[in-house]
């Protein structure tokens, strides 16, 4: 009975700490494609003695950004294509929806083997936020795309196939850095500053009207635009953006949905079939334009 008693013992033994080993592969995997990456060091510019301040979290919603960031969503190994997104959730610069519009999003691109990067911004419309409008939305913005760009060869990224993806307000975001110039100061002390800011390809669902310029400039990065008709807020700006697009003879794709109103985040709380199927519009685009190409 002993002969026989030591090799089951052995084996069931073997078997545990194989499950145990992978069971720790696991979370070190998920901890890995979770990472958090303070945009600054020692924080934010100007309100470096405020990066320690907790957020405030609950139900759907993330706001109290003293320390902005990116949560990295990593696709599995051997998986990643190249492309990058940095996603913009929207909450009219008061909160983020952050589970629906960054997190759910995500993961579904991940899915189509794109690295991501859930950008936390500051939110100058809180109550009681030392944040302008006008600065430090688009400071957060620029600077995720030059951190993006500064670890491309740590996630296996093209650093010229970096996009942006914004909700609502998180459009506005994306407006902030898309028209201008992002080029980098070739003297800046930190190398990331020295890098370019600007996406290389945008989409916006639902996009709010900050930052559309009268004119779309001839360098305006292809995009892909989404919202519906009946969306009181920001269906006239996809409308227009639209046509802005055109006249400046730009790479443009929209949907304009018949219903939809604002707000149907990735479309699977909607009872409408168009809405509840768009993401799908949105990995088509991706395809067709080449940003699931392998390198």
């Amino acid at each position: 009975m002993k002969i026989l008693k030591t090799p089951v013992v052995f084996f069931k033994t073997l078997c545990i700490t194989a499950v145990a080993y992978c069971f720790v592969q696991t979370i070190v995997l998920a901890q890995t494609a979770r990472k958090i990456i303070p945009l600054w060091e020692n924080g934010a510019p100007g309100f470096e003695n405020k990066r320690n301040e907790p957020e405030s979290a609950k139900d759907y919603w993330v706001k109290n950004i003293h320390n902005p960031s990116l949560q990295v969503f990593a696709p599995p190994a051997g998986k990643a294509n190249g492309t990058a997104v940095v996603v913009c959730p929207g909450g009219g610069f008061r909160l983020l929806v952050y589970n629906a519009e960054g997190v759910q999003p995500a993961e579904y691109l991940v899915k189509l083997g794109i690295t991501v990067f859930v950008l936390k911004y500051r939110l100058p419309r809180e109550e009681g936020s030392p944040y302008s409008l006008e600065k430090h939305p688009r400071e957060d913005a620029l600077r995720a795309i030059r951190q993006v760009r500064s670890r491309a060869k740590e996630y296996g990224i093209d650093p010229g196939r970096v996009g942006m993806l914004g909700f609502s307000a998180g459009g506005e975001v994306v407006a902030s850095v898309a028209y201008v110039s992002g080029k980098g100061d070739a003297n800046a002390k930190d190398p990331i500053d020295r890098l370019d800011g600007k996406p290389d390809f945008q989409m916006l669902i639902y996009p709010g009207p900050l930052g559309i310029p009268e004119t779309v400039p001839a360098d305006a990065p292809p995009a892909f635009l989404l919202a519906a008709n009946d969306d009181p807020c920001c269906g006239v700006t996809t409308a227009s953006l639209l046509v802005k697009y055109r006249e400046a003879k730009r790479p443009v794709e929209a949907h304009l949905y018949t219903k939809g109103d604002h707000g149907f985040n990735m479309g699977d709380r909607s009872q409408l079939q168009s809405i509840k199927s768009w993401p799908q519009r949105m990995a088509d685009w991706l395809g067709d334009n080449g940003y699931l190409n392998f390198p």
